[in-house]
């Protein structure tokens, strides 16, 4: 396994323009991290001059972009919103080849008012699958998020994921953000991970919050046969220019003991 850092960690930095993703790149380079999951949120624009440029500072520095993470939300009830996030998808995908990512994270986005759980899947499942073909084509994979809506849990996560059954479509495993029972419902997601982020704290059975053992997640990660990044997407109070140093020196532990 290889360790990494969410850009999503300095979004304060990021919307501040207090840094720029050319210095974050540089930062996670003197950190000894391998890669960064680029949040493309707070990209300036999408010009190949811009991303021809994100690409030459990875490249000097040692770092590999090896996932960007979008907005693209899978669930959409017609037929003409779900022709238009695959065209927002397709976009993204683009963005990702000139990066030279191999991974997109998306959304599976909110279930529509009086849909059942079971036509919100079927509409992502559309989506996805579109998405998918263009993604493969641009050898691409997507990653399905657990992050709130119809991918709130595991259950509904894995089941768009098995009924898209592409090999370019799995799931982006969050390890902090379900709302309680973590470790089961990491459990759950791991046959499907292809790209992970991982947090500080993650709930207990009943939904308390507490720290992650990330030696635990990190052996069941390796159980499943899990080949790729552990990467840390800091979302706690504390100024991340202060509280991640420590973090990663603790996850680039974990990763070089279990990668052993």
């Amino acid at each position: 396994m290889r360790a990494g850092l969410v850009a999503y960690s300095f979004r304060k930095q990021l919307e501040a323009k207090t840094m720029t993703y050319e210095a974050l790149i540089r930062y996670v380079s003197e950190l000894g991290l391998d890669g960064l999951d680029t949040t493309v949120y707070w990209f300036p624009d999408t010009s190949d001059q811009f991303l021809a440029t994100l690409r030459r500072t990875a490249y000097k520095n040692g770092v590999s972009l090896y996932s960007i993470a979008t907005r693209v939300r899978l669930c959409q009830p017609t037929a003409e919103l779900q022709s238009a996030e695959v065209e927002s998808a397709k976009k993204w995908i683009d963005v990702a080849v000139k990066v030279g990512a191999s991974h997109m994270r998306v959304f599976g986005g909110a279930v529509p008012k009086g849909a059942s759980q079971e036509q919100a899947i079927a509409f992502a499942v559309g989506v996805a699958k579109r998405a998918g073909e263009y993604a493969g084509s641009k050898g691409i994979i997507l990653g399905v998020e657990d992050d709130g809506g119809l991918t709130t849990t595991a259950e509904p996560t894995v089941e768009i994921v098995k009924q898209v059954d592409s090999p370019w479509v799995g799931i982006n495993l969050d390890t902090g953000n379900f709302p309680k029972d973590s470790y089961a419902q990491v459990a759950m997601c791991l046959p499907y991970a292809v790209s992970t982020h991982v947090k500080r704290n993650l709930k207990t059975a009943d939904g308390t919050a507490e720290t992650a053992d990330w030696d635990r997640l990190a052996g069941m990660f390796v159980k499943a046969g899990y080949k790729g990044y552990l990467s840390l997407e800091y979302e706690e109070k504390d100024s991340a220019e202060t509280a991640v140093p420590p973090l990663i020196a603790e996850l680039k532990r974990v990763v070089q003991k279990h990668s052993a």
